[in-house]
């Protein structure tokens, strides 16, 4: 029979085994096993090491929800961000010996999520003809904040973002939602600061006139049912 105690910080599973022996009495053996779902990324960590399948299975589920919704930035459709998915954890659990516990585990998984993200968008040619395109006739100092970009809700942004070409969603998701610079963002992308600025200030550009359209959409509908 299967019961939890709890040994120090770690949830344990313990489990009864009774044993029979001919020559005396009947005995109970406690075997103990770590409970990964509950457990803390310490154990985590070196369950995976060791190859164990509960501790894998753990760490994906602690992870995945997450790592998916950034998958989902850089990708077009969630069959697309599911395959960047399972491609960042199959590199999450190859890299684990390289996890120095300098920071949270979350932000490691992150950064190899993202990376993979990269990586996926590099190898679409659409995305290569993006690296080189640069907006020489826009004016980088006429893009304002927009407000009607700001006020969209995080589902409504998304759909949005995915709808951009490769590389204007990849600069805008690092830059306004990752947080880099246009300098780490040329040395991630192997372009320069100044195209990555350009690609950002286009992709601006773009989400708004996809909000503008809908606005206009939606006066149309509303004037047309008055």
């Amino acid at each position: 029979m299967a019961s939890y105690c709890v040994n120090g910080s770690k949830k344990r599973i313990s489990f009864n085994i009774h044993t029979f022996r001919r020559d005396g009495p009947s005995n109970y053996i406690t075997i103990y096993l770590l409970d990964y779902t509950h457990c803390s990324e310490s154990d985590l960590v070196k369950g995976c090491k060791k190859q164990v399948r509960q501790a894998q299975h753990a760490l994906f589920l602690r992870f995945s929800y997450m790592m998916k919704g950034i998958c989902l930035r850089y990708t077009q459709d969630e069959a697309e961000a599911e395959d960047v998915l399972q491609e960042a954890f199959i590199r999450i659990f190859k890299s684990l010996d390289s996890y120095e516990k300098k920071g949270p585990l979350g932000a490691w998984v992150r950064k190899i999520t993202v990376n993979s993200a990269l990586e996926h968008c590099r190898k679409s040619e659409t995305a290569r003809r993006h690296w080189l395109h640069v907006c020489e006739t826009h004016d980088l100092n006429s893009v304002t904040p927009d407000e009607a970009i700001e006020r969209l809700n995080l589902e409504a942004l998304l759909q949005k973002i995915q709808q951009l070409p490769p590389g204007f969603r990849a600069v805008f998701n690092l830059y306004a939602i990752e947080g880099y610079t246009h300098q780490e963002i040329g040395e991630l992308l192997g372009i320069s600061a100044g195209t990555s600025k350009s690609q950002y200030s286009r992709a601006r550009l773009l989400l708004r006139e996809m909000i503008n359209k809908e606005l206009v959409l939606d006066s149309k509908i509303r004037n047309y049912a008055n």
